[in-house]
């Protein structure tokens, strides 16, 4: 929470195109989704891009910085128009789904308070998006990206080595997403007798996951190869330099992954959690359990898998069956 009301402190300039009226709206309305509505750093530079685009429409449309007034005029004819500019410029449904999002929100907080109204948003439909499925990967390249021995052939570190082992291994062996295990404090570590971890996930809501004992032998070697000092209440994860750890590194050591291992495209650090849960799922785990491991808000997010495995046996099926053929 702190982190997310300093970076929206600093961002004293996010609504260049906008008068000041409009741009301290747009302050405002930030602030409460960082302190009522909890959310995320990631969640609020992507509603800040997407509230800045649209006062920056609105300016170049007018010829002057986009007030109260041009935003309280508008009509739904305009909001489809400015849509339909993202998507001349190659924006896919999905993100103009968020841009809707994003302005509907912003507009319900300023009808709240008498500035506005929300009912040009309202009245536009969200473009239809696609809906893909998780791509799981088998059980056995799963675990081979949580070894530290098939990577002989990487020049890195051995505690480098075992470190992002260890952090793919919270991946997959608990379906944590990358930014709760980089979130993970020294002092929390799971190790030893400890076969719990309580995360903060989305929206800043917790929950406690089971470690399993691989995945606290993977965090042990690597602590016990780390050269750094680690504070009780600093990052169990570094990078090289003794700072926290960036999610983008990880990302780089999946990507170097699929080349020495064999692994497809599809292979990433989400795909791990994607394949906790399918795996999960294809040896009889309840749903329910597998979303509360997961830390979805609502049990339809976690359907999907139930798709995925029903893709999968019916993929097996056709390939190995007589009349599949």
């Amino acid at each position: 929470m702190h982190q997310e009301k300093s970076a929206l402190v600093a961002q004293d300039e996010i609504f260049p195109d906008a008068a000041a009226d409009l741009a301290g709206e747009g302050y405002a309305w930030l602030a409460w989704l960082a302190s009522e509505r909890r959310c995320s750093s990631h969640t609020l530079d992507g509603y800040g891009r997407d509230l800045r685009g649209f006062f920056r429409y609105l300016a170049d449309r007018s010829g002057k910085p986009a007030e109260i007034a041009d935003f309280q005029a508008l009509k739904p004819v305009d909001v489809r128009g400015y849509l339909a500019a993202r998507r001349n410029n190659g924006v896919t449904s999905r993100s103009l789904s968020r841009n809707l999002a994003a302005l509907r929100s912003f507009a319900r907080r300023l009808e709240l308070s008498g500035r506005g109204s929300a009912a040009p948003f309202n009245a536009v439909k969200s473009p239809r998006v696609a809906k893909t499925l998780p791509k799981p990967i088998s059980a056995e390249a799963a675990i081979r990206t949580t070894q530290t021995l098939p990577r002989s052939s990487d020049l890195r570190e051995p505690w480098v080595l075992a470190r992002d082992a260890a952090v793919l291994a919270l991946l997959y062996g608990a379906g944590l997403r990358i930014s709760e295990a980089l979130g993970i404090k020294r002092t929390e570590a799971p190790i030893g007798t400890v076969d719990t971890l309580t995360v903060i996930g989305k929206g800043r809501k917790t929950r406690t996951v089971p470690i399993v004992p691989p995945v606290r032998a993977a965090i042990e070697e690597y602590l016990s190869l780390c050269p750094h000092y680690l504070p009780p209440e600093g990052p169990l994860f570094i990078g090289i330099r003794g700072g926290p750890l960036s999610p983008r590194i990880i990302q780089l050591t999946v990507e170097r992954l699929r080349g020495m291992l064999g692994l497809p495209d599809s292979a990433t650090p989400h795909a791990l959690r994607h394949s906790f849960a399918t795996h999960l799922l294809a040896r009889g785990g309840d749903l329910r359990a597998i979303q509360e491991l997961l830390g979805h808000a609502s049990l339809s997010t976690t359907q999907v898998y139930t798709a995925v495995d029903s893709t999968r046996l019916l993929d097996a099926w056709k390939s190995a069956h007589p009349r599949g053929r």
